[in-house]
């Protein structure tokens, strides 16, 4: 299975665990939980239990199956740090991606307490990115937490992006993302907020990559923002040089 994704900032998706539960405002219109229920209905094994938080260990060792080097987001369909997964198999998947050295893995989560807990029970391998998602200015002390772990690339997803951000701290921070929401019931992203922090992007030196605008139709919404695209990548701990900015 190639497990391609048409997630602008990766090239794959590795879904060992599937399901989730809303825990802030940016969960409202979860895309992962109208996927899996899709995806349930029309028989799919992986989501048998539909949303309901799920371990597949048949699909813990599938990144070393891949021989080709690629950028994994790790638990689209979920969040590795969810409460209902136990510590130990937190630990088995981060061991998992250290020995898919090749490989380079994104994980994202908006539990970031639990990330910072469990932070001491890590290796952290240097082919590992930590991100935690920013959807709102109620929601900045996800930053503090990430910023307090030993990974060593750390990034931010500001999307479903649903306010200002106008005093970021950018410090430590390797890469920030921002995108606005998508599909039914889209909330709508104001243009000045986006100007305002890849401005802050640019000004703190730190890689700034515009996902899309989002809305009911994101594909003709696009992703340019001031006539250009915004594709700036964080340096690889393993094999790039210096940050991509535009």
């Amino acid at each position: 299975m190639a497990h391609y994704s048409d997630i602008e900032w990766t090239g794959s998706t590795w879904n060992p665990l599937t399901g989730c539960r809303k825990i802030s405002a940016g969960c409202l219109n979860c895309y992962a939980e109208r996927m899996a229920k899709r995806l349930h209905a029309m028989g799919n094994r992986s989501y048998r239990n539909s949303f309901l938080p799920s371990v597949h260990e048949h699909l813990f060792d599938l990144p070393l199956k891949w021989k080709t080097p690629r950028r994994i987001f790790v638990n689209s369909m979920s969040d590795l740090f969810l409460e209902d997964f136990p510590d130990e198999i937190v630990q088995r998947l981060v061991g998992m991606m250290q020995r898919a050295r090749w490989h380079t893995f994104q994980i994202l989560t908006k539990r970031s307490a639990r990330l910072l807990e469990l932070d001491r029970k890590l290796i952290w391998p240097p082919n590992v990115w930590m991100g935690v998602t920013v959807e709102s200015a109620d929601y900045t002390s996800r930053i503090d937490d990430l910023r307090r772990t030993g990974a060593g690339t750390e990034f931010l997803s500001l999307e479903p992006l649903l306010s200002a951000l106008p005093d970021l701290d950018l410090t430590d921070i390797d890469w920030v993302i921002v995108g606005g929401e998508s599909g039914p019931n889209a909330r709508n992203m104001a243009q000045e907020w986006v100007i305002e922090i890849r401005d802050q992007c640019r000004s703190q030196k730190v890689p700034f990559f515009f996902k899309q605008w989002g809305g009911t139709n994101k594909k003709k919404a696009g992703r340019h923002l001031e006539g250009k695209l915004w594709d700036e990548m964080p340096p690889s701990r393993q094999t790039e040089g210096p940050a991509r900015l535009l």
